[in-house]
C-alpha cells in the first residue's frame, strides 16, 4: 500500500454506509478497516453486493495501527471516539474526512470551532479519553489550518456554521444517500407501519417497562413490523416479540438499508434518534411519515409528478 491512499476507519453500520457514499462521489475504490462487530458484517456484505467502491476489507478490533500507519488520508466516523483520538495523536493522519457516527457529528463540529469542549455530549469522559483530547485537537486544528479537514455528512450544519468552518479551513459536503437509494432492490418490509427498535433502555435514558408500553400503545392502532436497533439485548427482544401484532424483523442491516428503495409511503415510530435526520433523506419523495416518541417529527414530501 502506498502511504497517500485513504483509508475507511470505520466502527458502525451507518459509517460503512457513509464510507460507501463517499466512495461513489469521490468515484475511488476504499480499503476498510471494519471494527469486529455483529451489524458490520451483514451491512458490508450487503454494500459490496451492491457494487459499493470498497478495496480489501478488514476487520478489527481495537485499533488497527499497521493499516492506519500506512494510509496518510482517514475516512472516520467519530471523531469522538478515544481510540481515535490516541490514534490521530500518535500517528498523525496528513487529512481527515470525518464521516457521521449520528447527530454527534453536528457538536464535534463546534468542538472544532472551539464552541464547546473536547467531548461527547452527555457522556462522562474516562481519564485516558480526557488525556488524548488536547492532543487529538491540536492535530486536527493544524490539519485544519491547512485545509486539511472535512466532512462528508447528511446532516444539516447551517450556513453560519458552514462559513466558520470554512474560515477555519474545514469544508462540508453534504450526501442525501443518493447511492444508497439508487442501488436498493426494494424495501425488505411488508407492512407499512414499521417501528424503529431502540437502545435507550439499555443505555439507561428510559426504563425498559416504558419503552415496551410505548411499543404496545403503537401495535394497539395496528400492527407493525419492528426493526431491531444493533444494541438490543435479546431480552429486550423477546419482550418485544411477546407483545401482540409486532413482526420483529431482524437482517443484521441498518435501518437506512432496509428501507431504501421503499415506493409506497411508510409510517414510522421511533424514539428520539439521528434515524429522524437519515431516514428523511432515505424516503425523500414517498409521503412518509414519522413519529418520534409521541409526536410527529416530520412529513417526507411526496415527488411531484414528473420531478426526480
Amino acid at each position: 500500500m502506498h502511504r497517500d491512499e485513504v483509508i475507511a476507519w470505520v466502527e458502525s453500520p451507518l459509517q460503512l454506509v457513509g464510507a460507501a457514499e463517499w466512495a461513489h462521489r469521490a468515484r475511488r475504490s476504499v480499503p476498510i478497516a471494519g471494527r469486529l462487530t455483529a451489524q458490520m458484517g451483514p451491512t458490508a456484505d450487503e454494500l459490496i453486493a451492491r457494487g459499493a467502491l470498497f478495496a480489501d476489507c478488514v476487520p478489527f478490533v481495537g485499533i488497527p495501527w499497521g493499516l492506519l500507519s500506512t494510509h496518510r488520508h482517514w475516512l472516520v466516523g467519530d471523531g469522538f471516539s478515544g481510540q481515535f483520538r490516541l490514534a490521530a495523536a500518535v500517528l498523525r493522519p496528513r487529512r481527515i474526512t470525518f464521516l457521521d457516527d449520528g447527530a454527534n457529528v453536528v457538536p464535534f463540529a463546534d468542538t472544532i470551532l472551539g464552541d464547546r469542549e473536547y467531548a461527547r455530549p452527555g457522556i462522562a469522559e474516562g481519564r485516558a479519553s480526557a488525556l488524548t483530547a488536547p492532543f487529538a485537537h491540536e492535530r486536527v486544528s493544524r490539519l485544519a489550518s491547512r485545509g486539511a479537514v472535512d466532512f462528508f455528512t447528511a446532516f444539516d450544519f447551517g450556513d453560519a456554521r458552514c462559513t466558520r468552518l470554512r474560515d477555519r479551513g474545514v469544508s462540508v459536503a453534504e450526501h442525501r444517500f443518493e447511492w444508497t437509494r439508487a442501488t436498493a432492490p426494494g424495501a425488505a418490509v411488508a407492512t407499512p407501519r414499521v417501528i424503529l427498535g431502540s437502545a435507550r433502555p439499555v443505555d439507561g435514558r428510559m426504563p425498559l417497562g416504558d419503552y415496551l408500553d410505548w411499543v404496545s400503545r403503537v401495535v394497539a392502532r395496528g400492527s407493525a413490523t419492528y426493526l431491531p436497533h444493533r444494541r438490543e439485548p435479546d431480552a429486550q427482544l423477546d419482550a418485544v416479540a411477546g407483545i401482540r401484532g409486532i413482526d420483529v424483523v431482524d437482517t443484521g442491516l441498518p435501518a437506512e438499508l432496509m428501507l431504501a428503495g421503499t415506493q409506497r409511503p411508510l409510517e414510522l415510530f421511533t424514539q428520539p434518534s439521528s434515524t429522524t435526520t437519515t431516514l428523511r433523506h432515505v424516503l425523500e419523495g414517498t409521503g412518509s411519515l414519522i413519529h418520534e416518541g409521541e409526536r410527529t417529527a416530520w412529513t417526507a414530501r411526496r415527488t411531484p409528478a414528473g420531478g426526480a
